[in-house]
């Protein structure tokens, strides 16, 4: 799979460098010194007209920006049809005249999507590439969201179950991108920051997800009326989801001129040919510290799939007619968790200490989770408001700390290889723990249910402690350096 870069004890040959170079006179006649060209300039000889080493040549791209946001854009379109109907579970089991475990599984029919095709969708990343990934994504996204504009009548349940498995579909192909982008298209001293606001895009679609629908559909009894609420949201969600598919078209390339890091120019440097995708999984999965992350991360995750899921059950349990603001618990749990997130990112590219705020992120989650659980029944929305918030901060910003502590793992490997099987686990716990929690919710209370989460954020956090920091991307832009 293509060893370590950097071969460091190497000799290199008077007149060349490593890195784009160039010789400045000394102070003896005949003799030069070689001065390493910053990261992010472009090569003086490749300027020149010369021959220079491409895989060397280190430049940012201004389009990064571009790629960056509009990925964000069509990932929060796609997470916002992800719980638009659980956040206001009770209206659709009103509208569809099914039971409210029927709608949980509008929302986890993602996650069981999610399972069986990581591995051809990640096959496809890694052989095709971003672009097409992005195209599958965006196309099936928008796909969904017109499907749905044919489910308007109570008895077409069946309609809506098959635009949401498209747009479950559509999600495969989202999920495993933001670690991905982020190093093939930024450097080393952003990479983080990029990942954070690739997975913010998608926390954003689900705030919106628990903000907009309870405020767009109320919750009457007219059916007629019902209906046209409801397809005020779904015309619009098809409309924004069409316009993103046809920016992916015209704007989303597959990779920068120039490779943005040292790391990712040896990557691109490798031959294709040694490169096996099966080799690839079985390399992470004999990875302890990788197979202990994931279980990890799957943990958390799947926590806060739960807890997204079961949201608005629980606030209307203990606050009758209060679905417009189980929906702005939501929004809280979110937004608090995109600051979060992005706190952590720019944290992990000052600092690169992925471990230690791992570890913290993970701790604060379960303190969080405790301190939810028992408030949310003293009668105070106000007090759900707050711990939400601080739950969601830790939760919510634990997503992103996640990927780019598996990337530093698991270097030179494909970063949509180990992102998609953090994910997998997420979607795995998250069926498990959104089923288990309902049941538990179901016949001893929200309390009980909440408690579950507890016990299971704490076997996490037991867990991340034993994670080695072997940070192999840093090293391997050290040694490149060095070299």
């Amino acid at each position: 799979g293509g060893g370590r870069p950097g071969r460091l004890g190497q000799v290199v040959p008077a007149g060349s460098c490593a890195e784009p170079c160039r010789a400045v006179p000394g102070a003896a006649h005949g003799t030069s010194m070689v001065l390493q060209e910053p990261a992010g300039a472009p090569s003086l000889s490749t300027a020149a007209g010369g021959v220079g080493d491409a895989a060397a040549e280190v430049q940012l791209s201004r389009l990064r920006w571009a790629v960056l946001l509009l990925f964000s854009s069509y990932s929060m379109c796609n997470a916002f049809q992800w719980i638009q109907y659980g956040s206001i579970n009770n209206v659709f089991v009103s509208f569809y005249e099914v039971n409210a475990f029927a709608i949980d599984w509008l929302s986890m029919s993602y996650m069981l999507i999610y399972i069986p095709l990581l591995f051809p969708v990640a096959w496809l990343l890694d052989k095709r590439g971003l672009r097409l990934t992005a195209l599958a994504g965006s196309a099936l996204n928008a796909m969904g969201a017109w499907v749905k504009l044919g489910s308007l009548k109570p008895h077409l349940f069946p309609v809506t179950v098959l635009g949401q498995v498209i747009c479950g579909l559509a999600q495969v192909f989202i999920l495993g991108m933001p670690s991905r982008i982020a190093s093939v298209w930024f450097g080393s001293h952003e990479v983080s920051t990029a990942c954070s606001i690739a997975v913010f895009g998608n926390q954003l679609g689900i705030a919106a997800g628990f903000l907009v629908p309870p405020v767009l559909i109320p919750n009457v009894k007219d059916v007629e009326k019902l209906a046209y609420h409801i397809s005020i949201m779904f015309f619009m969600t098809a409309g924004v989801a069409s316009a993103l598919f046809i920016l992916v078209i015209i704007v989303f390339k597959e990779k920068p001129p120039n490779p943005p890091s040292r790391a990712q120019a040896a990557i691109q440097s490798r031959p294709a040919a040694e490169y096996s995708y099966v080799q690839s999984i079985l390399r992470l999965l004999r990875n302890a510290n990788f197979v202990l992350l994931m279980v990890t991360y799957g943990l958390n995750v799947g926590c806060f799939y739960a807890l997204s899921t079961l949201l608005n059950r629980m606030v209307i349990h203990h606050y009758p007619g209060e679905e417009v603001n189980a929906g702005r618990i939501g929004l809280t749990i979110v937004l608090s968790g995109m600051a979060g997130a992005l706190i952590s990112g720019i944290w992990l590219d000052k600092t690169k200490t992925y471990k230690q705020t791992t570890l913290v992120v993970y701790i604060m989650s379960l303190v969080g989770m405790i301190v939810y659980t028992f408030t949310l029944s003293l009668g105070h929305l106000w007090v759900v408001f707050v711990t939400a918030g601080l739950l969601g901060f830790f939760m919510t910003g634990y997503l992103p700390l996640g990927f780019e502590f598996a990337a530093e793992l698991t270097y030179p490997e494909s970063e949509g290889t180990s992102s998609g099987l953090l994910n997998v686990s997420a979607q795995i716990f998250g069926i498990a723990f959104t089923i288990g929690q309902g049941q538990i919710m179901d016949h001893f209370g929200t309390k009980a249910g909440n408690l579950l989460l507890c016990s299971i954020l704490f076997l996490g956090t037991i867990m991340t402690a034993f994670i080695k920091a072997d940070l192999r991307r840093q090293q391997a832009n050290l040694e490149n350096e060095q070299t």
